[in-house]
This record gives structure tokens, sequence and C-alpha cells, in this order.
């Protein structure tokens, strides 16, 4: 499975299947088609729209599509998404509100590399933007970063955050969601060594796995029961000449996609089943609710093989994180030296990727953190993607973080209560 044919061939799958949407849709569409009263045709086309709309998603970037904000002015603000730090594997990127002071509020999004692109978080970064300076990371499609840009490990990922935090100050207030939540709290532990006066004023923690074993999932079921070989036997690949990181090992969005969909193939299924019948009746839109997920669940993008399975090795296997035994550059992390930094973990109670436990075991790591300094929450009903963009995010959680954000900042942000993101219309700057 390592090499750039089965990768080119899994893309050739993908752009058939796509094709033949396609095709059925424009045949569906052929004038002489209308003379005919089988609503077969009808079925025909709407499978053919939702075919080909599903697989050519699956290979593109979605766009940020931040909308524009209607401040206590009364004036549109146009949201600009700029670019303040550029790396070979991923960018710092800042959502600049035009026309609006600075807000005292500085939030470090940090995007899971996980499959997903950072767009992931769109609804998180809306519901944030009223009251916050909000910066993501950005990660790159390994696609698409030559081989010769070298290797990008968990290290490197740590590392990356770390020069982030640094650039950004320390008024800062960063945000992990999901799978970066344990690299996210090393490299808050390596600065708390290296750099303490860089270190973020508060670290918030939703749905991570610090300590995968204290909680099991089929996420971390999977991870215990294969070996490091068989995983790049079957999981890595190269990839092909299409692209720009022509040869560089990876795992495949494709793959992991499969993957997602496996752990609720019923669903998905119904889904798309509703979906065609939909169409077919003409009661479907271009931003109805199922396009909407979809464009985003089905957007991904490869990891560097040596990320997806250091992560696997030493997050999910040895427990690095959880144990406290996790280095950088041959140099062991503690992460008993955050001492300043106030932490606060957020969990799902129906979280089935990362369950309640595997997040909250950070707090136990913060040997040197003051009790004061903690906080730990249980969304009740949620599951993993409402506890950072669904309702419970939005009426109970985002509250409650920035209430936490300003009790732990040197100078508490001078402003009204969190409010909700008025959308007005959509404008990408």
């Amino acid at each position: 499975m390592k090499y750039m044919f089965t990768y080119d061939l899994m893309e050739s799958v993908r752009n058939t299947n796509q094709w033949l949407g396609a095709s059925a849709r424009a045949f569906a569409a052929y004038p002489a088609m209308s003379a005919l009263s089988n609503p077969m045709v009808e079925w025909i086309g709407a499978w053919g729209e939702v075919t080909e709309r599903t697989f050519s998603r699956m290979v593109t970037k979605p766009d940020w599509g931040i909308p524009t904000l209607s401040m206590g002015d009364g004036k549109d603000h146009v949201v600009r998404v700029k670019t303040v730090l550029s790396r070979p594997f991923g960018d710092l990127v800042h959502f600049s509100v035009s026309g609006r002071p600075t807000l005292k509020r500085r939030v470090l999004l940090v995007a899971p590399m996980s499959g997903h692109y950072a767009t992931l978080l769109r609804k998180t970064v809306i519901s944030l933007l009223p009251d916050c300076e909000v910066y993501v990371t950005d990660w790159h499609n390994a696609r698409d970063i030559p081989v010769s840009e070298g290797k990008f490990d968990v290290e490197d990922y740590t590392l990356y955050l770390v020069d982030f935090m640094k650039h950004l100050g320390s008024d800062l207030h960063v945000i992990a969601v999901c799978q970066p939540a344990p690299l996210t709290l090393a490299a808050t532990a390596y600065l708390a060594e290296e750099d303490p006066s860089a270190q973020p004023q508060s670290l918030t923690l939703i749905g991570g796995p610090i300590d995968p074993e204290a909680n099991h999932t089929e996420v971390t079921d999977f991870g215990r029961s294969v070996t490091m070989g068989q995983l790049e036997q079957m999981m890595i690949q190269r990839v092909g000449f299409k692209y720009a990181g022509v040869g560089r090992k990876v795992y495949p969005g494709l793959l992991q996609l499969a993957s997602f969909i496996s752990m609720n193939g019923q669903t998905h299924a119904t889904a798309f089943q509703n979906q065609i019948t939909r169409v077919a009746k003409g009661e479907a839109g271009d931003h109805d609710k199922h396009n909407v997920f979809y464009d985003e669940y089905l957007a991904v993008m490869d990891m560097t093989a040596e990320f997806y399975l250091s992560t696997v090795e030493r997050v999910f296997k040895k427990r690095e994180i959880a144990q406290n035994k996790f280095g950088v550059n041959g140099r062991q992390v503690d992460i008993g030296k955050i001492t300043t930094v106030a932490v606060k973990t957020v969990e799902g109670e129906e979280d089935d990727i990362s369950a309640p436990g595997q997040c909250k075991a950070a707090l136990d790591l913060l040997t040197g953190l003051p009790a004061s300094k903690k906080a730990w929450h249980v969304e009740p009903g949620a599951g993993h993607y409402g506890i950072f963009a669904g309702g419970s995010w939005r009426n109970n959680i985002r509250p409650l973080v920035l209430s936490f954000i300003d009790a732990n900042s040197a100078a508490p942000a001078a402003q009204e209560a969190p409010a909700k993101p008025k959308v007005v219309s959509v404008n990408n700057g």
C-alpha cells in the first residue's frame, strides 16, 4: 500500500464516481428527456446531482466563508482572513474585522490535524468573533507539500504551536479542539520551561485524548488492536504525480474519510438516500442542512505519514502525554512545570470519539497548578461535534469558556457579556 499506484487508484475511483454523477445529471437534463413522463428521469438526475457534489467535495478545500458582522455601531463589518505567520506545513491566520477596534480578548484556536481542514471550526470562529480577536492554526494538505520540506511529526507539530504562541505573545488564550489537545498541553509545558514569559494566560482543552485509556471508545480500541507495522502497511501511501507532494508518504484523507463513515455507516447512507429524494422532489437547496454539513465533512486532507504514525504510537499506544513522558528533540517536557496558566477541560457526555475522562486527565498531570486555576465541564447529552460547533457549544459551553478567559486575564476584558454573533451577509473579503 506504500506506492503511488494505490494512491492514484483511489483518486481514479473518486474521479470516476464524480464523472458518473455529472453524466447522469447531464443525461436527465437533456431537453429530449422532458418529453418523457417517466419519473425515473428525475430520480436519475437527483442521484447524479448528489453523487457529483459528494465526490467533488472530497478534494476541495472549503472556503472559510466568514460572514460580515453587525456590531453595536449598526454597521456591517467585513471579515478578512489574513495570514500572520506562514510555515511549510501550516499557517497562523487572523480573522480581521474591518473598522472594529482591537478587542482585549485574544484567542488562538488550535485546529485538529485529523483528516479535515481547519475550516471544520468555521462555526466556532463565527461564534467567537463578536467578542474576541480570533486566530486559527490553518494546517496544509500534505499532498501539496514538496518532499524537500522534510518531515512533520508530533514533535514538529508541538514546536509549530510553540512558535505560534510566541509570535502572538502572552496576552493570549488558547483553545485546543479534539486531536491537538495533548500536543497543545505539551507545547504550553515546553514554554513553561523554555520561555515562561511567552505562556498563554489560559488553556481550554475541548474533547481531546489526553489519556485515551481513561475511557475506551472505538477509536482507542482500534489503536490498541493493531501493530505499528500493520498500520504502516495498510494505511500509508505515497502521493501520486498529480500533486506537488509527489512521493511523500501520507495517510490519505480518503482512507480517513472511509473510516469516519464506517463508524456510522447506516446513518450516512440514510442521509444520502433522503437527500436524493429531496432533490428529486425539488425540495433541496444548494445551502440546505445536508449540503452545508457534508460539504465540510467530506472535504478531507492527507496527513504526513510520520505525523499519523507518531500520533498513534506516542499518544495512543505509549500514552506519553498521559504518563508525562513526552519529549521534544530528545528533551522531556514536564507538564508539572505549568504553574500559572489556567486550564479548563470540556467534554461531551455522549462523545464517542474522546469519551468523558480522556480530556479531564490533563488536570491530574498539572501537579504544579493550584486547584483554583483548574476547571472541568461535562456537557450533558452532547456528542463530539456539539461541544465545539453545535447548539451545546453556542448556548452553554461558549459562555462558560469566555467567562473562564475573563476570570484568568491579567486585565479582564472591559466588554459586555458575551453576545451572540449577528450574521448579516456573506463576504469573503
